[in-house]
């Protein structure tokens, strides 16, 4: 198959949109399939056996991670030349409306992933006046395409809420073979306790920005005894949370990958993740694969990951202030914390990316399928009904 992906994000940009677009086209490259994919400007001309085409456009003031990317001339007279038998856009905002209407140009079916909780984000960023507008706006776009997706069952429901159409739940995983278990190193435990090993040791990893509302981990976990907390990641919030966090027992790394991300996960004793707009959390599932019990809101995607009481433990998301008894439970029962973690470990197992990715493959046949009954039939008939959920 044929396949252009139009994605807001990829590399050099860190986090777990684009660990999943990376993931995406190596098993696209291992069955076969021709892809190439338009993106922000900056990234690697290749990877694995996928053109990547960076568009360009201004980055956003408030969040310079990002760019409002919009295609010129060459970016469709890429894609004709491609010739894609399927569009596949993420997270449509800007960019992804482009591939949605050269898809139309081209009369190819369209799939549309839904990964961010844009509304949620508008309201912590002071635009909470314009979250109607917001998903009228995406719910237009993704009612456009032949089949959407989203990462997690609580997702599913919102976006069935909302009016949207043809969604279904596309799974995740991570590599396991990479994410795994092991003895921690001396040295990276003395570096993330800041020289006090025998600390209990609670991590977050991911992008620091607002929405994260990491400085509630300053409120809640600090002043509690023997305990340190490591905040691996970067984005706009960096430098703010270097100050919140200053006169606490906080390390802050910035971003880590691959393998020094992995020897970090298993230098922890706990994962915390205070987040309530994750529309999934892959990095509680990489925590959990490394055999780390995690701590998280009760609400949103990771309600798919963690099971409280047998692989972690939630707590009220309008009561943050539980999350300190929950460390000191953890800390102060080994037994417990071991139990957690074992019951964590078989569940990230549990979880293979390459089956996520083949579930996606069935996905984009789906949408085939789907335009060619749309396109013969009127769009109140039984073809079309049969497609919609």
């Amino acid at each position: 198959m044929r396949i252009a992906i139009f994605t807001e994000t990829f590399l050099p940009k860190i986090d777990g949109i684009v660990s999943i677009l990376c993931l995406l086209l190596q098993r696209l490259q291992e069955q076969g399939h021709q892809v190439i994919l338009f993106g922000p400007p900056g990234g690697p001309k290749e990877y694995a056996g996928a053109e990547i085409v960076g568009v360009g456009g201004p980055r956003l003031p408030f969040y310079p991670e990002l760019r409002i990317n919009i295609p010129r001339r060459f970016v469709w007279e890429k894609l004709q030349a491609f010739q894609p038998e399927l569009i596949h856009v993420v997270n449509p905002v800007i960019l992804g409306p482009f591939g949605l209407s050269y898809a139309r140009r081209l009369k190819v079916p369209t799939v549309a992933s839904y990964h961010t909780d844009l509304p949620r984000y508008a309201q912590f960023y002071g635009f909470g006046f314009v979250v109607p507008i917001v998903w009228s706006y995406l719910r237009i776009l993704h009612n456009q395409a032949s089949v959407n997706l989203c990462p997690s069952t609580t997702v599913r429901s919102e976006l069935r809420q909302h009016g949207f159409r043809r969604v279904r739940w596309w799974k995740r995983g991570i590599d396991t073979d990479l994410f795994t278990p092991g003895e921690a190193r001396p040295e990276v435990r003395n570096w993330l306790t800041d020289g006090h090993p025998d600390d209990f040791l609670v991590i977050n990893v991911g992008r620091q920005a607002p929405e994260k509302q990491l400085e509630l981990l300053r409120e809640t976990l600090f002043p509690a005894p023997g305990v340190r907390l490591a905040l691996i990641g970067d984005g706009p919030s960096h430098q703010r949370l270097r100050k919140v966090f200053a006169d606490t027992p906080t390390v802050m790394t910035g971003y880590l990958r691959g393998q020094a991300l992995v020897e970090a996960y298993r230098a922890a004793d706990a994962f915390i993740f205070p987040s309530t707009t994750e529309t999934f959390g892959l990095v509680a599932l990489e925590a959990m694969a490394c055999r780390l019990p995690v701590i998280a809101a009760r609400t949103g995607g990771v309600l798919d990951t963690v099971i409280d009481g047998y692989n972690g433990l939630f707590y009220d998301p309008e009561r943050p202030h539980e999350m300190r008894a929950l460390i000191e439970r953890l800390r102060d029962n080994p037994q417990l914390r071991n139990r957690l973690a074992e019951n964590a470990l078989a569940h990230a197992r549990s979880r293979s990316w390459r089956a996520t990715m083949d579930q996606l493959v069935d996905y984009y046949r789906a949408a085939v399928r789907v335009f060619r009954l749309t396109s013969f039939q009127p769009a109140n008939s039984q073809a079309t009904n049969m497609a919609s959920p």
